[in-house]
């Protein structure tokens, strides 16, 4: 896979995880700046590290499926690993400038 290709298919990612929402928050998972890592590898598979705004994050589960079944269902993807992590920390300069002005912190 080149690395043209391997870029589409991130970008079609990106475009797919700003359609997963928390039902909490009124802001895309990407936006929030949930999502650590995307790596799209040579066999098509892809890795995404994420984290919650809070550990005990009651629709974890939920999110993390959804992410899981949006991304495995793009064209180019073979399969999907979504990692829960919690190293960074996530903190609200993690927000980008839309997810800012949306929750009010501009």
């Amino acid at each position: 896979m080149t690395q043209e290709e391997k870029t589409a298919i991130e970008e079609r990612i990106v475009d797919v995880l700003k359609t997963v929402y928390d039902p909490e928050i009124p802001v895309n998972i990407y936006d929030l700046g949930l999502i650590y890592k995307i790596d799209v590898k040579d066999d098509a598979t892809v890795d995404i590290d994420m984290t919650f705004t809070a550990p005990t994050c009651p629709a974890a589960d939920f999110i993390l499926e959804d992410v899981r079944q949006k991304v495995d269902s793009l064209d180019g993807v073979k399969s999907a690993t979504v990692n829960l992590v919690f190293e960074p920390a996530w903190d609200q300069s993690m927000l980008s400038e839309e997810a800012r002005l949306e929750l009010g912190f501009e």
